[in-house]
């Protein structure tokens, strides 16, 4: 799978998560952005504009609910798909993630697989969609 040049940006408290996903990514071609929380992404996300955003939902103090509400009431951002990853996979975690505006839902522990699938899903779709 293709993925050269994206920016994908992952957003987790667990550096283990971080450096998987941004192994997995970067193979793929993608340029991977890091951060540990909420407040560390939204700036990183401002001046980056990723493709994807990935943000687990356990996280101190921004969570990835609160994380991807930012992410989506901001008119420039609220295009940008926003992944929600989570050790758990209950139906009400599900709901509370897309009431926050999550495009997606991954359990971890994700495959490389799963990842680059989700990216592959919500960019070559949506340039599909624009006629780009």
């Amino acid at each position: 799978m293709d993925l050269s040049g994206l920016k994908v940006m992952v957003i987790d408290d667990s550096n283990t998560i971080r450096r998987s996903a941004e192994i997995f990514l970067t193979q793929a071609g993608c340029e991977v952005l890091l951060a540990e929380d909420g407040f560390d992404a939204l700036s990183k996300i401002a001046d980056h504009r990723p493709a994807v955003i990935f943000v687990d939902i356990m996280m101190p103090r921004l969570d990835g609910y609160q994380t991807c509400s930012l992410i989506k009431k901001n008119p420039h951002l609220a295009s940008t798909p926003v992944i929600m990853l989570s050790s758990k996979d209950g139906l009400f975690d599900r709901a509370r993630g897309r009431m926050a505006g999550s495009d997606e839902y991954l359990t971890k522990p994700f495959t490389k697989d799963s990842l680059l699938k989700a990216v592959a899903h919500h960019t070559i779709d949506r340039a599909g969609a624009s006629g780009a």
